[in-house]
């Protein structure tokens, strides 16, 4: 038995997807057997002819699945044996199942370019899609991204196609931008809808409106989406402030009630729902390595990583600050590549599997409006993480207020 790859550990992802690599030989079993440890990874068995299939998949005991695939069967068992048609191990130790997942599914888009999405039947994450693009611009609920780089929004991901519907209808139930969906080509004579006849729309359908005062409500419409509502409760609460100097108090109580109506919808938003292009944060996860934490970086929807972050430094802790040596990991990671709407689809349903699970490991930390990731929570995140301590907040139902 031969290790003939051997990679280090803080150089993971960078050259290969697989970092170890063995040679399998039935006779000599027991020495691969016991050359891998009992922990998570995910793995690659391939046979003598490089053009064959290879064996794909995650487990949370490497060892034991090796002996199940590739020891000696029993008589008249009818359990998979592959142990006479592999002759190439290849794997990755693993800290944590959302770092198998990714890994698993970086390897099968590579291994199985054409079958791979089938093989991983992922379940792409609702987005609600502000159509900047056309003419009238409209809001609509997808799992689909159109062409990167053009004129439309996204925000996103939500837990369920439900959920972005729901809040979506609630909350453009505070404005009057059309919710129809067709093209539209104005004409006075067209008779409307029934959001016209209530006056929840501006109808430019039959122009009820100027294309100004139409764009200028779309603009508020982007403004309480880009902000997850707070520009709405600043304008409320300026409204309601004027009036009450204006001694009119039951105009005043009216934008009362409507902030009392909006809050909720708020206070049910996870703080993952973001506008997507400048969805920025930093998940932490367990390691495989001692004394360390594993960093995956999200970028605009797009996971890169890991990375990892040594915390048993005492050489550093003399000279760095903790706060200094996680941007310096942040730092190391590569710039984001430009990916295809197909890849970040992907990436965010395996971030919003991760993230809406009903008990999850690790944790997640998401970037200000100014692009500035907290630091000391991050730093106590790092703790908690390590020594395997639930998270300090449940993010999941945190309010959708921005970090300040």
């Amino acid at each position: 038995m031969e290790v003939i790859q051997r990679m280090s550990a803080r150089s993971l992802y960078n050259r290969s997807v697989l970092t170890e690599r063995l040679e399998f030989r039935p006779e000599a079993d027991s020495e691969v057997f016991s050359a891998v440890a009992a922990s998570p990874a995910v793995f690659l068995l391939r046979g003598e002819d490089a053009n064959s299939e290879p064996y794909v998949s995650k487990t949370a005991n490497l060892r034991r699945r090796l002996q199940r695939l590739l020891g000696a069967p029993a008589e008249h068992s009818k359990r998979l044996s592959l142990r006479e048609r592999v002759r190439w191990i290849e794997y990755t130790p693993t800290g944590s199942d959302f770092e198998s997942g990714f890994l698993l599914y970086r390897l099968l888009r590579t291994t199985f370019p054409k079958t791979y999405s089938n093989r991983l039947r992922l379940r792409f994450a609702p987005l609600v899609k502000l159509h900047l693009d056309n003419e009238f611009p409209r809001a609509s609920v997808t799992t689909r991204l159109g062409r990167l780089g053009g004129g439309n929004v996204y925000y996103g991901p939500f837990a369920s196609r439900s959920a972005a519907e729901k809040f979506a209808s609630d909350s453009l139930d505070f404005f009057k931008m059309r919710r129809c969906v067709d093209d539209l080509h104005p004409d006075p004579k067209f008779p409307g809808c029934i959001y016209s006849e209530m006056k929840m729309c501006l109808a430019p359908c039959f122009k009820g409106c100027s294309d100004e005062e139409y764009a200028a409500e779309v603009n508020r419409v982007q403004a309480y989406f880009d902000s997850a509502g707070d520009s709405l409760l600043r304008e409320f609460s300026t409204d309601r402030e004027a009036a009450s100097a204006r001694l009119a108090f039951e105009e005043a109580a009216a934008i009362h009630a409507r902030v009392e109506k909006l809050k909720p919808i708020l206070s049910q938003l996870p703080q993952i729902v973001q506008r997507l292009d400048r969805l920025s944060a930093l998940m932490i996860q367990p390691c495989h390595v001692a004394g360390s934490v594993t960093f995956f970086r999200i970028e605009a929807g797009r996971i890169s990583g890991p990375n990892l972050f040594c915390i048993q430094s005492a050489e550093q802790a003399k000279s760095q600050s903790m706060e200094s040596r996680v941007q310096a990991t942040l730092d190391s990671f590569p710039p984001v590549k430009s990916v295809s709407a197909l890849e970040t689809m992907e990436h965010l349903a395996l971030l919003k599997r991760w993230y809406y699970r009903g008990s999850r490991t690790g944790e997640i930390f998401f970037a200000d409006a100014d692009a500035e990731l907290p630091m000391r929570r991050i730093v106590r995140g790092i703790s908690r993480v390590f020594r395997g301590e639930k998270p300090e907040l449940d993010v999941n139902q945190s309010p959708a207020i921005p970090n300040k």
